[in-house]
C-alpha cells in the first residue's frame, strides 16, 4: 500500500524540506547555549517554535520536521523535568508542527495548489543528548538493546502524536542507523536516515558509503538516504555516491557553509565564499530527490529551493 510520502513524492518527484530550529531561534534572538538546545523551547516559548514551523511553510516547505531532535527522555530527566512532562514535552513538539500546518494550509495552503505538507517527528542521536559534539564524529558505543531504550520510547510518543514520517538525522553511527531502522520497521512508521560525513565516502563513524547502503537495503518502511549538518561543498559528491549503492531518493540538507569557532562561539563565512543558494543547482544536477538546509540556513534559503524545484 503506497504511504503519504509514496504518493507525495511520486506525484512531484522532488520534495522541499525545511530548514533548521535552533540557529534560526538564535538568529531570533533566544539564547540555545543550553544542553537541550532548541528544546528547552517547547517549555519556554513553543509560540516561538510554531512561528518558524509557519514561516518555513509559506516559504515552500513540504516537510516540517519537529523540534524533537534533543528532547529525548532522557536529557529533559537530566534537565530537571519529571518523565511525564518530559514525555508531554515530545509530545507538543509534533503538535506544534500540525497546528502551524492547520494554520497555514486554511490561511493559504489549500489554495495554493501546493500539496499538503507531511509532519516530521526527528530523531536525534544519542551523540545529539551527549551535548558534546560526537554527532560528528560517532565517539560512542551502545548496544542493539541500549539505543532502543533511548530511542523507542519517543518514536511511540512521537506516532501516537501525529508524525507522517521520522528524520533519523545527524547520524554519525551506522549500528545506531540501523536501530532505528528496525524500530521504526517494527513500529510501521515510514522515515529518512541522514548521516553526517567526514568526507564524500564516510560517514563520522569511517563506515564506507557503499556498506551503509548494504545495511539499510530491504527495511520497508526506509523512504530516503541521505547527508545533512554537513559542509556543503563535499554534498554534490555524496550525492554521486549514494547513487552508485542505492535506488532510494537521496535526502540533502547541508549547512549554510559558515565556519562555526567554539572559542569565540561565533559564525563565519563560507571558506571558498560560495553560498548555500548557489550550491543549490548542483545538487539537484547530481540527483537529490528531497532538498532542505542545516544549520545556518533560513526560511529565504527554502524558499529558493523550492523556486529551483518549480523551475524545472
Amino acid at each position: 500500500m503506497m504511504s503519504r510520502f509514496d504518493d507525495l513524492f511520486s506525484e512531484n518527484k522532488h520534495l522541499v524540506l525545511d530548514g533548521p530550529m535552533g540557529t534560526e531561534l538564535e538568529r531570533r534572538g533566544y539564547d540555545v547555549n543550553d544542553a537541550l538546545w532548541s528544546a528547552r523551547f517547547l517549555a519556554k516559548d513553543p509560540s516561538a517554535i510554531e512561528q518558524i514551523h509557519y514561516d518555513y511553510l509559506k516559504a515552500g516547505a513540504d516537510i516540517i520536521t519537529c523540534a524533537s531532535y534533543q528532547a529525548s527522555i532522557p536529557g529533559f530527566t537530566k534537565a530537571g523535568y519529571t518523565e511525564k512532562e518530559a514525555e508531554e514535552l515530545i509530545a507538543r513538539s509534533i503538535r506544534l508542527v500540525l497546528d502551524a500546518r492547520n494554520k497555514w494550509w486554511s490561511e493559504e495552503g489549500r489554495e495554493s495548489g501546493r500539496p499538503y505538507p507531511l509532519a516530521a517527528g526527528d530523531i536525534g542521536p544519542y551523540g545529539a543528548y551527549l551535548a558534546d559534539g560526537s554527532e560528528y564524529t560517532g565517539a560512542y558505543e551502545l548496544t542493539e538493546a541500549e539505543y532502543r531504550d533511548f530511542h523507542l520510547r519517543r518514536m511511540e510518543i512521537l506516532k501516537d502524536n501525529g508524525a507522517d514520517i521520522f528524520a533519523v538525522e545527524t547520524c554519525p553511527r551506522l549500528d545506531e542507523a540501523v536501530a532505528c531502522a528496525k524500530m521504526l520497521d517494527e513500529l510501521g512508521s515510514d522515515y529518512w536516515i541522514s548521516f553526517t560525513f567526514r568526507d564524500p565516502r564516510h560517514i563520522s563513524d569511517r563506515t564506507d558509503i557503499e556498506e551503509v547502503c548494504r545495511r539499510l537495503k530491504g527495511f520497508s518502511h526506509l523512504k530516503a538516504i541521505g547527508v545533512n549538518c554537513t559542509p556543503p561543498e563535499i554534498v554534490a559528491a555524496i550525492i554521486a555516491n549514494y547513487k552508485k549503492y542505492t535506488d532510494l531518493p537521496i535526502i540533502v540538507y547541508p549547512n549554510s557553509g559558515e565556519v562555526y569557532d567554539g572559542g569565540s562561539k561565533t559564525w563565519h563565512g563560507s571558506p571558498d565564499g560560495i553560498c548555500f543558494t548557489d550550491r543549490l543547482p548542483s545538487w539537484i544536477e547530481a540527483g537529490a530527490g528531497i532538498v532542505g538546509g542545516c544549520c545556518r540556513t533560513r526560511p529565504s534559503d527554502i524558499r529558493r529551493v523550492a523556486e529551483l524545484f518549480r523551475e524545472e
